[in-house]
């Protein structure tokens, strides 16, 4: 039987190891929402910071939810391998910051007591949209989220991120303890600005002196994170085993391509992430819209027709000169909708995205792209829709991506089957199309209708919705793709 990868002694030739004692390096960071995207991106770039510039930046994990990659990590010793992949190969790197795993589920009084310490200067993030707990129609907290209203009703015991984020200030405060700064790595637009709003009013609810403290001391910086992961596979493991000599059950893969631009504003420090690459910068919102609007609304796009036309992976889609053309000239549509971004040419960078959404090498399904449809179209599509509208655009581009999204939350592929929506309203969406005849226009008024998702500038624009319920008939009727 092989071996677990639980050291660094005695691997495989091939892998690149940290570049430090592992042995010395001490906490200071504990990161919330373990998942593959954390290991490919924001445990990289501190591993590669580490090793050039040092620091007490070693990260604590925790689990808020399933414990299967706490316990992976924990049986490891922290060590887990990136694969790197693209046309000329697979390269394996073994990450080395993170020092131990925590699973709320099981001992909410170890994690509580990790964000007490003054040791942890820095809490970041990455839980996906829907476990913020925010209202999308306010912006505000929704009330009715589980997590949100049964942390609102037990603030000592909280469950939910922004409940334990409140929770391990108010313990800070009340012993004196400088606050940590809380890092959202999660794809929201102004992600550390939501994240502050969503704590505050939290905060005020249960304890107003508390609110003016986090107010006055604690910094929220907005980051833009870009790294293309996909979920890990058999091949996965069986690659960073031939690579390593070890079994690894933590393994993740990604494409060689990685970006992170972080707001420099923090409480009590921080890695020198940017000498491992990262962009300090003082305003983060142009990159992140640039992102948002050229990277994750093609990637919706292309998921959405993808999944309907019954192609498994990205890669697939991109294959077929129409559907690749499409998100070329999606990209084009949403950059007409951006400012200037500093230091990026526009044009050079939508080469990129198709060049990296077309690499053989990366598995990336569409339907896990697909899902969390009503989190991610307001800031992917539906805002810049609605500016490319106010602009005179007929945003023909937009309308097909709506119109996929409308035609996959039927639920039913090309063949007949049903499949999960896998997402937050998905019980929502199936209530409003339950009695409604399977045709453009009834599917689309239906959900135009769905509660705070459509802002009123694109489902009251008569011709932009009889746009996309006529995009939408054809995908209905014919199940093909011949919108673009």
């Amino acid at each position: 039987m092989i071996e677990r990868l639980t050291s660094l002694s005695g691997l495989a030739p091939t892998p690149k190891l940290p570049g430090y004692d592992r042995k010395a390096l001490k906490p200071g960071i504990l990161h919330l929402g373990p998942g593959a995207f954390f290991r490919a991106h924001f445990a990289p770039f501190t591993d590669a910071a580490i090793a050039v510039a040092g620091g007490d930046w070693g990260i604590e994990v925790a689990s808020l939810r399933t414990a299967d990659v706490a316990d992976h990590l924990n049986e490891q010793n922290g060590l887990y391998t990136m694969l790197v992949r693209d046309t000329s190969g697979t390269t394996a790197h073994v990450i080395g910051p993170i020092l131990r795993a925590h699973v709320a589920t099981r001992n909410p009084g170890d994690l509580l007591a990790r964000l007490e310490d003054p040791a942890i200067r820095i809490v970041s993030l990455t839980v996906t949209e829907k476990a913020y707990g925010f209202d999308p129609a306010t912006g505000g907290l929704d009330l009715k989220h589980p997590d949100i209203a049964a942390d609102l009703a037990n603030r000592h015991a909280p469950r939910g991120v922004i409940g334990y984020l409140v929770e391990g200030l108010a313990r800070r405060r009340a012993k004196g303890i400088a606050p940590f700064t809380p890092l959202s790595c999660d794809n929201l637009p102004s992600n550390g600005a939501v994240l502050k709003r969503l704590v505050l009013e939290f905060a005020g609810r249960i304890d107003p002196e508390l609110r003016q403290w986090i107010e006055e001391k604690v910094p929220f910086p907005s980051t833009m994170v870009d790294r293309i992961t996909p979920a890990s596979t058999d091949a996965t493991y069986r690659d960073a085993e031939r690579l390593t000599g070890r079994q690894d059950l933590a393994a993740i893969e990604t494409e060689p391509f990685t970006q992170w631009v972080i707001e420099d504003h923090f409480a009590n420090g921080r890695p020198e992430w940017e000498k491992a690459g990262a962009l300090m910068v003082e305003e983060v919102s142009a990159y992140e819209k640039m992102k948002l609007r050229m990277l994750n609304g093609a990637h919706s796009l292309l998921a959405y027709l993808g999944y309907i036309a019954g192609y498994e992976f990205i890669r697939d889609v991109m294959d077929d000169t129409g559907l690749a053309a499409l998100a070329r000239r999606h990209m084009n549509a949403a950059a007409a909708t951006l400012d200037p971004v500093p230091g990026i040419d526009l044009e050079a960078y939508a080469d990129e995205l198709i060049a990296r959404f077309a690499n053989k090498a990366i598995a990336h399904r569409t339907y896990q792209i697909a899902m969390d449809g009503t989190q991610k179209l307001p800031q992917r599509l539906l805002e810049p829709a609605t500016e490319a509208l106010a602009h005179g655009a007929k945003a023909e581009t937009y309308a097909i991506a709506v119109a996929a999204w409308m035609r996959y939350a039927v639920g039913v592929d090309r063949n007949g089957k049903s499949y999960e929506l896998r997402d937050p309203r998905a019980a929502e969406i199936a209530a409003l199309l339950a009695d409604v005849p399977r045709n453009g226009g009834a599917v689309s008024k239906a959900l135009f209708g769905l509660p705070g998702l459509f802002p009123a500038a694109l489902s009251g624009n008569l011709a932009w919705t009889e746009d996309v319920a006529n995009k939408l008939e054809i995908l209905i009727q014919d199940n093909k793709l011949p919108l673009f």
